[in-house]
């Protein structure tokens, strides 16, 4: 057995028109078109991948970098000349 369960959205005027036009061109509802897009955030939201944070103890940048900009470093790093 399904159930449903009613409820009341405070949202924006804008956001309220433009979903309602994109489900009257797609032939939905207001009502299909927000449980489609509710469903398709937790979708997302379960496939997301959790990345754990890599971290290291150390003193911060060598003496050579601790002032230079991005493009010093990140020559460096891919071995290109700065020149």
């Amino acid at each position: 057995m399904v159930f449903h369960m009613k409820t009341t959205l405070d949202i924006a005027d804008d956001l309220f028109l433009r979903t309602k036009s994109v489900a009257n061109k797609r032939g939905m509802t207001f009502r299909d078109m927000v449980m489609q897009g509710l469903s398709l955030v937790l979708e997302s939201e379960s496939r997301a991948v959790k990345i754990k944070p890599v971290t290291f103890k150390g003193k911060g940048l060598s003496p050579e970098f601790q002032n230079a900009g991005w493009s010093k470093i990140r020559d460096t790093a891919y071995g290109e000349s700065s020149t």
